[in-house]
């Protein structure tokens, strides 16, 4: 499967996050919920937010993009696949991002590699962003049970969510957000294996536990999909 980067995980406290929809707003109040403080960003303006961000407190506060990946000790990217090059490169220079993204051709036009089974969606998104550390986090879940179906450790109701990245720091942040969200986490390993718990594999969104994770991310089978 590779081996990732070693690394060291530092205390982090606020999370930007790109994108302001279904998981981008239960992200946010799954964090808060835990401590963290959010600075969250849409692609229509500070302004659209502020409804979201009356709800989720003073905790929280929108920006742009630009500034909530500048604020963010590390910063969760949940936009469409098709807008996945808007998102900011510099001030994302050196730190961990969370990618949640999936390929919907319907949504996101045909992508010839993604359809052949030769990248990876966040293979594309570390690509865009190379002086970032990528990991896969939070795209085979159903938005609404991010802040519902967490569990402490040791619970047998425990989920199990699958997480990927070719740096060790940026897999064992994501496993330490999930950890406190209430999920078990599954690495995958590098991104160029991220396409196991993606869209039509037997990983996603389904509930499952680690042991069931682990299999269904065995039974994985990489079909090419033929443009329409």
């Amino acid at each position: 499967m590779g081996t990732a980067r070693p690394g060291v995980v530092p205390a982090m406290t606020t999370i930007g996050i790109i994108g302001a929809g279904l998981i981008g707003s239960q992200v946010a109040r799954a964090a808060i919920g835990v401590g963290y403080d959010i600075v969250i960003s849409n692609s229509r303006g500070p302004e659209t937010l502020a409804d979201l961000v009356a709800e989720l407190g003073p905790k929280a506060r929108a920006a742009t993009a630009s500034e909530a990946a500048a604020a963010g000790d590390f910063v969760v990217v949940t936009v469409p696949l098709k807008n996945y090059e808007q998102v900011p490169v510099e001030p994302l220079a050196g730190k961990i991002v969370i990618d949640t993204n999936n390929y919907y051709f319907e949504r996101d036009g045909h992508i010839p590699a993604l359809d052949a089974g030769v990248d990876t969606v966040s293979g594309m998104l570390q690509r865009h962003l190379p002086t970032s550390k990528v990991a896969k986090g939070f795209n085979h879940i159903m938005a609404s049970d991010i802040t519902t179906d967490g569990y402490p450790a040791g619970s047998p109701q425990r989920r199990a969510l699958a997480t990927s990245s070719d740096f060790e720091e940026a897999a064992e942040l994501v496993q330490r957000l999930y950890d406190e969200l209430g999920f078990d986490t599954v690495n995958v390993g590098p991104l160029a294996d991220s396409w196991r718990v993606e869209r039509d594999q037997p990983a996603y969104v389904v509930r499952q536990n680690r042991a069931e994770l682990v299999e269904n991310l065995t039974k994985a089978v990489r079909a090419s999909a033929t443009p329409a």
